[in-house]
């Protein structure tokens, strides 16, 4: 929640703490201040006092306020498959279908009105925008798998160094169309909005791209069969978090997801092993928690609708990869 400050003036010396604050910005009455200090969010020179504490010139008041809600922005008790939670974070796994935050055609809904419904708005981080609490990073609405969500500003701003430096090491497990000859690779190709579709991201020299670095591993290859190539089991890892970043990058390499509505083939459905959405996991995470220092390792099986399409080409399972 944010922090506000307050020093003493000689003009405000004498009086009571709970009257000299609910003049201050941002409370709005008395009885707001009473809530504050009753609830802990209120320190006199880094002290708890009570509401009737006299207040002298130079004291330094430091209080908390819980950010307005924006208009719409509602809890809603959607199931949460929360993995880890403390003071500073969560992390969880997010189901096929659930969009991170609100966005044209997505008002409600979403994991940020489930988190709200879990935590209180003013208990996550704020540092993604007043209507996306919480957020670190995002997956795809039919991306499964671990997530980050931040509950403070401190942990959050932590938690987005630790993605930019490479320090939190994210990988997922993808299931692509095709037989990848290499048992490792890199895919560096910077990413746009497609001009023509503002849905889709395209690989582009544009001046509005963004570069964007995917190496993946291969763990399982799968022979061709009668309305099929064959298929690739990988592991991705990313080094930037551009949006569809994997999903483009497979299909820029000719090995697009399977089941992948956007950047897929839909021309032959049978390939697609039943999936109408990507076969796209992230499976692992792995951090230093950033303020106390623990080491934390979090891995996630594939849901039940990835395993059932894996599980129909386990019989022309090739010679195993070599997982990094």
């Amino acid at each position: 929640m944010p922090l506000h400050k307050h020093v003493v003036t000689q003009v405000e010396q004498g009086t009571r703490l709970d009257v000299l604050l609910s003049g201050l910005e941002g409370v709005a009455s008395r009885s707001a201040a009473v809530k504050l200090i009753e609830q802990g969010d209120v320190t006199l020179n880094e002290q708890t006092v009570t509401k009737k504490h006299i207040v002298v010139a130079g004291d330094r008041i430091t209080y908390r306020l819980e950010p307005p809600q924006p208009l719409g922005l509602i809890a809603e008790q959607i199931p949460l498959d929360i993995r880890y939670e403390d003071a500073d974070l969560i992390v969880l796994s997010k189901q096929a279908g659930l969009v991170c935050h609100p966005a044209h055609g997505h008002e409600s809904g979403t994991l940020v009105n489930a988190l709200i419904a879990h935590c209180g708005y003013g208990n996550l981080a704020q540092l993604q925008g007043d209507d996306r609490p919480g957020i670190v990073h995002r997956l795809d609405k039919d991306t499964s798998g671990l997530m980050l969500v931040a509950k403070t500003d401190e942990a959050g701003l932590l938690l987005q160094d630790g993605i930019r430096s490479k320090a939190i090491d994210r990988r997922y497990l993808a299931l692509v169309h095709g037989p990848i000859a290499s048992d490792t690779g890199l895919i560096d190709a910077p990413l746009a909005r497609g001009t023509t579709d503002r849905q889709r991201m395209v690989v582009s020299d544009a001046p509005t791209s963004k570069p964007s670095v995917t190496t993946f591993s291969v763990l399982e290859r799968f022979e061709a069969g009668r309305f099929d190539d064959g298929f690739t089991l990988i592991e991705c890892k990313l080094f930037t978090g551009r949006t569809h970043q994997i999903r483009v990058h497979l299909d820029y390499i000719n090995h697009p997801c399977v089941g992948d509505p956007l950047y897929g083939s839909s021309n032959r459905p049978k390939a697609q092993l039943g999936l109408d959405r990507q076969f796209l996991h992230s499976y692992k995470l792995e951090f230093t928690h950033p303020l106390t220092g623990e080491e934390l390792l979090f891995t996630d099986p594939l849901p039940a609708d990835l395993q059932a399409a894996l599980a129909q080409i386990e019989s022309k399972s090739l010679a195993r990869g070599k997982q990094q």
